[in-house]
């Protein structure tokens, strides 16, 4: 049979190119790959089952609507990048700050996000699966980073994510091929699926709302202004977002046209019952790569919140003690929620985020008397909304 080759050859040569000294040499890549691969490190694991088994037919069109709001947002955070932000007034620089705390309290919750479904697919394929040993896999990997950030920092770990990032990306254009050969035997034998959505209008709405964080990731763009300079942060955010759009409209259309609701019961790891059908090597690739991802994110994200924490503090509270709150604030997260509830948190946290920013860009904006600045106030009801009524999965 041709698909396993296909699939493993596809995924070797993504491999193959994404470490390649052709690509890492380049600056927009570099730029590129940090909010591409945060854009749909985790998203893709787990939001197309999602969608396909409250959505059925429509979750395309909701795939499109949920990347545009995220496109929106973006613009926000661009905007922000090319005019400096508020750091010019009094208001502006409590905005700057209340944006950076607000952030930093978002990657405390998406750290874990990430390492709960790290846990999830670590006993996913194993006789121990379980949520008591995923939970308890969860709390050792949040003990293991406090470990390393309390008493060596990160950097021994840093040269961890290109590798991350390749392997992501290679497992998804395995899992994309393996999904269009599977999709045309489908269609062959019995025609595309076609399933009607199992919720009104209100509950996709508020669902809508609480999955935000599936496409969140492009605001990185914003804080790597040591690395790169403004023109180039912009354009390869706005790069990422398209990219991962594409993917993202690639992967769910597949999917649901592939799979009925109820085939695979509907978990943070249902994308693995599902690809065992399309070929058994999917789900070793997918965990896999999900492995390396969710810790690679969960590092980036823990040395992210205990940065903004320390600036915001002006050092009175150290990288130290920041891990140390979150790891604490995560452990408590994974033993009281299901992931489902987590995402539901996280994407309430980081529109709140993004509402914060989309003010600080419609505030700059009035000031130089440029009309975008209504979209960007409109931006800010969005996200206030999606942050009081996102709902998690049930």
């Amino acid at each position: 049979m041709l698909r396993e080759p296909l699939i493993l050859g596809g995924a070797a040569a993504g491999m193959g190119l994404f470490l390649s000294p052709l690509m890492r040499r380049r600056r927009f890549w570099q730029a590129m790959v940090t909010p591409l691969a945060s854009i749909i490190g985790s998203g893709f694991l787990v939001l197309g089952p999602i969608l396909n088994d409250s959505l059925g037919i429509w979750s395309p069109a909701a795939m499109a609507l949920l990347a545009l709001v995220a496109y929106l947002f973006g613009a926000a955070i661009r905007f922000n990048i090319r005019e400096g932000g508020g750091r010019t007034t009094r208001s502006g620089k409590a905005l700057e700050a209340a944006a950076g705390w607000t952030l930093a309290f978002s990657y405390v919750i998406s750290v874990a996000y990430y390492l709960n479904l790290l846990g999830s697919f670590a006993v996913r394929l194993t006789p121990f699966d379980d949520p008591l040993y995923a939970r308890s896999v969860t709390t050792a990997v949040f003990l293991v980073i406090l470990a390393v950030g309390w008493t060596r920092g990160f950097s021994a770990l840093e040269g961890l994510e290109k590798y991350s990032v390749s392997l992501n990306l290679s497992a998804i254009l395995g899992l994309l091929i393996g999904l269009g050969l599977f999709f045309g035997e489908t269609v062959a034998a019995t025609g595309p699926v076609v399933t009607p959505a199992s919720v009104g209008p209100w509950a996709a709405l508020t669902l809508f709302f609480g999955l935000i964080v599936t496409v969140q990731g492009f605001e990185t763009s914003r804080y790597l202004g040591d690395e790169y300079e403004a023109g180039l942060r912009i354009r390869s955010m706005r790069a990422a977002q398209i990219v991962s759009t594409l993917i993202y409209l690639v992967y769910v259309t597949l999917l649901v046209l592939c799979f009925a609701p109820g085939e695979s019961d509907l978990s943070e790891t249902a994308i693995i019952g599902l690809t065992q059908n399309v070929s058994p090597v999917l789900p070793i690739v997918l965990t896999a790569a999900a492995l390396a991802a969710q810790f690679s994110a969960s590092v980036a994200d823990t040395t992210g919140a205990g940065g903004l924490v320390e600036e915001r503090s002006k050092g009175k509270v150290g990288n130290r003690l920041a891990y140390a709150a979150l790891v604490g604030a995560g452990i408590a997260l994974t033993w009281t929620a299901d992931v489902f509830s987590i995402i539901a948190y996280a994407s309430r946290a980081f529109a709140l985020y993004y509402a914060v920013e989309a003010v600080i860009a419609a505030l700059s904006a009035r000031r130089k008397g440029k009309p975008v600045a209504i979209g960007f106030f409109a931006l800010a009801v969005l996200g206030l909304a999606i942050a009081i009524l996102g709902r998690p999965v049930e």
